[in-house]
């Protein structure tokens, strides 16, 4: 392959590996915050693949490592216009014990299967 060709098809390569990685909905960030009555704070950030009333992403959770759902947001429509977005979701209570959480993102109706973000609890 001729040296010039080389850069533009690894990035092209790269580029599509990147988004056949990703789901209809991932988080892709997340932060999360201890309130003063114990409960945990989360703030998230989602890429999701809206087009539509019908096809969008409609929730996020937090889940114990091994599963446990702790918290659920469901979002009421979708975000065609505003991707990323990030949303809120407060007085997440967390047993003791638990250092750290995962979050998922659900899509309308794809379901479950986008990128995760697994975060530290702050004690």
């Amino acid at each position: 392959m001729h040296r010039s060709f080389r850069v533009p098809v690894l990035a092209v390569l790269l580029l599509a590996a990147g988004a056949a990685a990703a789901g209809e909905a991932d988080v892709i960030d997340a932060k999360v915050r201890r309130a003063e009555d114990g409960t945990y704070d989360f703030d998230v950030t989602m890429r999701s693949d809206d087009r539509g009333w019908g096809y969008f992403g409609d929730a996020f959770e937090v889940l114990t490592v091994d599963g446990k759902l702790l918290g659920r947001r469901v979002l009421l429509h979708p975000h065609e216009n505003e991707q990323p977005f990030t949303r809120d979701l407060y007085g997440v209570a967390i047993p003791l014990g638990v250092e750290r959480v995962v979050i998922r993102a659900r899509h309308k109706p794809k379901g479950y299967g986008g990128k995760t973000v697994t975060v530290p609890l702050p004690r």
